[in-house]
């Protein structure tokens, strides 16, 4: 007993030792378990801030991205649709054309012709992506175009007539970075696609195209086709705009996130060649404890 009394404070000491041991085995088990040095922000000490931060900016990065890849397939949409309309503008211009000769049956198919594409313009224009329609501006729900209101006759092929249109002003645009945005959009009251339907309109409901009347389509046609041209172009370049800035934002996440995996990640197999050598060092630990505690002073003096 006199010895259990004398090695009380160095058997104290190593069972708080071999404590100590074990709770870094178990901290270290869960670094190897999850590849990460903290479960917990606090556990990264005075690196807390820069993890929070890269965090904060790789969400960032992600929203701008997300952002980015929408608006690129909408006015991927929309560049495949204005090239539509102007397949429509190029075969009004064929039927006027051939119309010239002054044959009343060319004629007769100029007008029928126009017909045709008028409707199909509506179809166009009332395109929708993910349940939106994207030619009526901020007003996504409704259609772009009702046929049904644009004015009956001819009308004239000089003033501007919208009464078509169903949408409002605004053009869609996207934020796809802190500092820049991207307008894309085009709704179907543009300058361009209303030229459009205004000769469409003119030729589809003559009863018959005079000389004078089949030149002025054609010239406003002709107009349409290279105004129809620039919106294209625009819309290119907006998407060229959009595609670049997510590259950039796309890179800029992976930097992020590459110096967050430094601040955060451990070396999974230097961890579990040191809980080798914990776990050696912890059993011999018990080891030396329980021979301690089973000393008496009669099996010392033996």
């Amino acid at each position: 007993m006199i010895m259990r009394i004398a090695t009380f404070a160095n058997t104290d000491q190593m069972v708080s030792s071999a404590l100590r041991t074990q709770a870094i085995m178990a901290n270290m088990q869960v670094q190897e378990a999850s590849g990460l040095k903290s479960e917990y922000l606090a556990g990264y000490g005075a690196d807390t801030q820069h993890v929070v931060n890269l965090q904060v900016s790789v969400t960032r990065a992600q929203s701008y991205i997300d952002a980015a890849t929408l608006a690129d397939s909408k006015a991927q949409v929309l560049y495949s649709a204005v090239g539509q309309i102007s397949d429509v503008v190029s075969q009004l211009r064929t039927a006027l054309s051939a119309a010239t000769t002054g044959s009343s049956t060319e004629q007769a198919s100029a007008i029928s012709t126009a017909q045709q594409l008028l409707q199909q313009m509506g179809g166009i224009l009332n395109t929708q992506y993910d349940g939106q329609y994207v030619f009526s501006g901020a007003k996504t729900s409704t259609a772009a175009v009702d046929l049904s209101s644009f004015a009956p006759g001819t009308g004239s092929l000089t003033g501007t007539d919208t009464s078509y249109y169903q949408g409002d002003s605004e053009l869609a645009s996207v934020r796809v970075s802190d500092g820049q945005s991207v307008t894309y959009g085009i709704s179907a009251d543009n300058s361009a696609v209303e030229e459009v339907m205004r000769v469409l309109k003119f030729v589809a409901n003559s009863s018959s195209l005079s000389g004078s009347d089949i030149t002025s389509a054609l010239k406003l046609a002709d107009s349409a086709v290279d105004d129809v041209a620039t919106v294209q172009a625009k819309l290119s370049n907006a998407t060229s705009q959009i595609e670049s800035a997510k590259s950039l934002q796309s890179d800029f996440k992976s930097y992020a996130e590459s110096l967050n995996t430094d601040l955060t990640s451990v070396d999974v197999a230097s961890i579990t060649a040191q809980l080798s050598t914990y776990q050696a060092q912890l059993t011999a630990s018990y080891t030396a404890i329980s021979k301690i505690q089973s000393l008496t002073l009669a099996s010392y003096l033996r």
